[in-house]
């Protein structure tokens, strides 16, 4: 008996796809739990709009990374921050930080854990920070730490 798994089971695959199971097995435990239906002409249907729909879902979600990598190319972010005579901070820079100066110089909210960093910034002046905005996509972004 063909049929459409729900979610992954052990053993079969992962949610979509259609397997060929024994008639029993499918009655008594895959279709009550509601792991798997029936792979009728009109599930089977069910499952392609399905691909589509989030096919066309990624590649949206790709298409506006890239806009916006495009948007943050070649821009500087300027974070003030109290500093030493040596140009060393009295604490640092973290990516919530870059993650908060992000939105009120541009206008543009980026989770702080798509920022990539070592570890946080503790000198003035310009560094340069990774963004992943997808995960096709990332960019280098320069951070401009001043004194305040």
């Amino acid at each position: 008996m063909k049929v459409i798994l729900r979610a992954q089971v052990r053993g079969l695959g992962e949610p979509g796809a259609v397997v060929d199971v024994a008639p029993g097995y499918a009655r008594n435990y895959l279709f009550p739990r509601g792991l798997a239906v029936e792979a009728t002409e009109g599930n089977l249907a069910l499952l392609e709009a399905e691909r589509q729909r989030e096919q066309r879902r990624r590649q949206h979600e790709l298409d506006e990374a890239r806009g916006l990598a495009t948007r943050l190319a070649g821009q500087t972010v300027s974070i003030p921050a109290k500093a030493g005579e040596q140009g060393r901070l009295f604490g640092s820079v973290t990516s919530q930080d870059i993650a908060a100066a992000l939105q009120k110089a541009l206008g543009v909210v980026i989770d702080r854990r798509r920022i990539l960093l070592d570890e946080p910034l503790k000198t003035v002046g310009e560094h340069t920070v990774r963004v992943r905005l997808h995960p096709e996509v990332e960019i280098d972004l320069r951070v401009s730490i001043v004194p305040a």
